[in-house]
Parts: C-alpha cells; sequence; structure tokens
C-alpha cells in the first residue's frame, strides 16, 4: 500500500494530530457559534416576540444545516480513506462527485423549504402572533439555502486533506460577515432602519455566499481542486453510493438532534413566549460552551478515516481515546464555570426578569451532560470516517427517541419547564455511556473488518 502525499495524518504523534487539526477548527466552529448568539442579541432587542420566534425557527436551521453537515461528512470521510489507501486521482474525482451532488441537494431542499414552511411551524405550535415574524425570516432563508451544501462540499474536500486552517478560514469568513451585516439589517445603522428579524436571515445568505467564494478560492490552492473532469476517476453509480451511505444517515444523525429540540420547543411552548424565549437561548449558550468539542469532533474524522484507509488500525483507536478522555474532563469543567456564571449570563440576553430566570435554570440543570455530549459526537464522527454512518444514526434516534423525549413527555406534568431541561441532561449521560461503548466494540475489530472491501 503505498500513501498518498496528501494523507499527512497517517505519521506521527497522533496527540499532535489531534491538537493542530482541533485547534483552527475550534476557532472556526466558534465563529459558526457565535453567529447564534450575535443573532439572538439584536433580535433580541426587537422584542420578546422576536426571541421567541427565533426560538421556533432555531431547531429547524440547525436540522437544515446538519443536512449540509451530512454532505461535507460524506465527501471527507470517502475522500480521506481514498488518500489514506494512496489512491489521490480517486481521491479527486471523489471530491468532485461530491461537489456536484452537494449542489443538486442545495437546490431541492431550498424548494422543499419554500413549500413546507407555514405548515411546518404551525405544526410546532408558533402561535398566531409569532407566525408572521417565522415566516419573515424563513421565505428569504429558503431562497438562499443552496448555498450552504456547496459550502460544505468545499470544507469536506479541505477537511479530508487534514487542511484545517483552510476549513477555520471559509468559516471565519462566514462568521465575519455575519458580525458585520447583522446590527446593520436588523436594528439597523447609519440611518438605514433595518429589515428586523428579516434581516438576520439576509446576513446568513450574503455570509454563505462570500464563504462560497472564499471556500473555492481555497480548494484551488490546495492538492484536490475543483475540476468536473477528475470525475473521469470515478465509477459514478458505485462512488455516488459510497458517498451516500455516509452523507444520508450523517446528515440525518446531524439532524435528528434538532429535530429532538424541535419537539421539546414544543412542549416548552405551553409554559409561554418566556420559557420558549429562554429555552431558545439556552440553547446558544450551550452551542457556545461546546465549540471545543465540536470541534474536536469534526477534527477527528480526518485522522481517523486516513489511518483506517492506510490499515493503521491502532492510530485510529489511540485518537478516539484521546478525545473521549479530553472531552470528560473539559465537560465538567466548563459546566462548572457556566453554572457559577448562569445569571450574568442570562441578563445578556434578555432584560426580561422571567426569560433570565428560566433561562439561568436551563444551565444550572443541562449544563452537566457536556462531556457526555462530546463522548457521543466524537464517537459519531469516528463512525462515520469509518463507513459505518449507520451506527451512528443509529445511536442518534436512541438519544432522541428513547431518552430525551420519554424523560421529557413523562415529567412534564410533574416537573414543567424543568422537565425539558432535565431530558437534555439524561439524553447525553445515557448516550455519552453508550458511544463509550460502541466505540471499544466496533474499535477492536481488525480494519479489514471495519471497512467493506470495496471502500
Amino acid at each position: 500500500m503505498s500513501e498518498s502525499k496528501s494523507a499527512r495524518l497517517t505519521t506521527g504523534s497522533i496527540r499532535r494530530h489531534l491538537v493542530s487539526q482541533t485547534a483552527p477548527m475550534i476557532v472556526g466552529v466558534a465563529a459558526i457559534m457565535s453567529i447564534g448568539i450575535i443573532d439572538a442579541y439584536f433580535i433580541g432587542q426587537l422584542g420578546s416576540a422576536e426571541l421567541a420566534a427565533v426560538s421556533f425557527i432555531f431547531p429547524v436551521t440547525q436540522a437544515l444545516s446538519s443536512l449540509g453537515v451530512g454532505v461535507m461528512v460524506g465527501v471527507a470521510s470517502v475522500v480521506s480513506r481514498s488518500l489514506g489507501r494512496g489512491d489521490e486521482d480517486h481521491a479527486r474525482g471523489l471530491a468532485n462527485l461530491g461537489f456536484l451532488l452537494a449542489a443538486g441537494i442545495g437546490v431541492a431542499l431550498a424548494a422543499i423549504l419554500l413549500l413546507v414552511r407555514q405548515p411546518l411551524f404551525q405544526l410546532m405550535q408558533a402561535d398566531a402572533e409569532l407566525l408572521p415574524l417565522v415566516d419573515a425570516y424563513m421565505f428569504p432563508y429558503a431562497l438562499g439555502f443552496a448555498a450552504l451544501p456547496a459550502m460544505m462540499g468545499v470544507n469536506g474536500a479541505l477537511r479530508a486533506q487534514g487542511a484545517a486552517k483552510r476549513s477555520m478560514a471559509i468559516l471565519i469568513t462566514m462568521a465575519v460577515v455575519n458580525w458585520i451585516l447583522d446590527p446593520i439589517l436588523i436594528t439597523g445603522a447609519f440611518g438605514f432602519e433595518g429589515f428586523g428579524i428579516a434581516g438576520a436571515a439576509y446576513a446568513t445568505i450574503a455570509s454563505w455566499i462570500v464563504s462560497v467564494v472564499v471556500g473555492f478560492a481555497m480548494l484551488q490552492t490546495s492538492e484536490i481542486t475543483f475540476a468536473p473532469g477528475d470525475i473521469r476517476h470515478c465509477s459514478v453509480k458505485r462512488d455516488t453510493g459510497a458517498l451516500t451511505r455516509v452523507a444520508g444517515p450523517a446528515a440525518f444523525s446531524n439532524s435528528i438532534n434538532p429535530v429532538g429540540l424541535s419537539i421539546l420547543t414544543a412542549f416548552v411552548a405551553s409554559a409561554g413566549q418566556d420559557a420558549v424565549a429562554a429555552f431558545g437561548a439556552g440553547g446558544r449558550v450551550q452551542s457556545f460552551a461546546i465549540v471545543p468539542l465540536l470541534g474536536l469532533s469534526s477534527s477527528i474524522g480526518a485522522i481517523v478515516g486516513q489511518n483506517y484507509g492506510a490499515d493503521k488500525v491502532d492510530r485510529a483507536r489511540a485518537a478516539i481515546r484521546w478525545a473521549g478522555g479530553f472531552s470528560l474532563v473539559y465537560g465538567l469543567a466548563v459546566a462548572a464555570l457556566i453554572v457559577l456564571l448562569r445569571e450574568p449570563i442570562a441578563s445578556l440576553f434578555s432584560d426580561n426578569a422571567a426569560v433570565r430566570e428560566e433561562l439561568a435554570r436551563f444551565i444550572l440543570i443541562s449544563a452537566w451532560g457536556y462531556g457526555g455530549f462530546g463522548v457521543f459526537i466524537i464517537v459519531n464522527g469516528a463512525m462515520n470516517a469509518i463507513d459505518r454512518a449507520g451506527l451512528a444514526l443509529g445511536q442518534s434516534i436512541a438519544r432522541v427517541a428513547l431518552v430525551m423525549i420519554p424523560v421529557a413527555w413523562f415529567l412534564r406534568p410533574q416537573w414543567g419547564a424543568d422537565a425539558i431541561y432535565a431530558s437534555e441532561l439524561a439524553a447525553n449521560i445515557v448516550t455519552g455511556l453508550a458511544a463509550a461503548l460502541l466505540a471499544w466494540w466496533v474499535m477492536r475489530e481488525p480494519a479489514g473488518k471495519v471497512l467493506p472491501s470495496s471502500a
């Protein structure tokens, strides 16, 4: 087996690779997560109704973004394994095939979203006051959505090569454009009145378009470039199947949690707008707190994928062990910190005392599961990398359907909104333990048994 010169992660210290790949991703993921924080801050200045509307919108946009993440994971998985095997021509063909599939998926999803956006939020129990606000955001969001999968496809090709800094640059570009445009387009500046909640959607679309341009510029200076003619190195039917075998389950796996949050948001709606606003803001705080874990889960795929492709099983196992251990230590530390600071944090999001009280309560209960969630997403990333995306999807479904929703449903009559917060804690702890067991079970197999011979 000859290794590709692009398979840089198959030699050298695993811990060094984890740090070098994860550090840029932490910066990039933090930049992306900051978009939600900034959006919530400026939308919160419009009023509690607008903040509540965004609480309904957030899980849906997260689910849609997760479908884009599935494209990225699929491209990164098949390309990294091909690089690990030393087949660089095939890797280039797979990447370009992935780009074309991403474009088609983006257009199809945009059309579907335009058609179902209103009945979807009615199903989520958004009341008559909030529905016009929700639609003011979702209509332009749907029109511009196709740019997101395109950006994710480029990111997947860069991550497969271990080009974490370039991937980070794309994400930072996306965030910076949002930071600049949010105050102008939402609340207004320089004599411009702003578009209100719709301004947040316009800022998001603009950031996607700029990021796509920057991403392709980054890609063209890497070892795998956008060159549709390279698809000749692929078997289109077989390799489309290989891409979708990972991308499909990965997309659904990443979207299951936002779907669960949508259901929980509908549960919280019975407690009123203040609780819904607090729950939505709490999700943003939580997302920002676990940025290092999200960065680690993003970087683990290339490391595990390249080493499995090169038949270096022990290195892949070591990467998962180190990443899982870090997740537990970091998760407990950051939980203790934000629980201590929960009231000042809550005051950043709203002047409404009821919203602040509910948000502080959400943090107090749910934060202690961050470490378990970190183990869960890292194992999912590893399973996607070694073509076991079905196992990752099964974990994600079990987390929501067997733990999160049942706990919230059965405890809600006695605990009220606290039951919703406790359901997230229970889901993170239980599925973190289950993920650790799954990783042990799968990783004890030789690489030839883990990877299909056609991979």
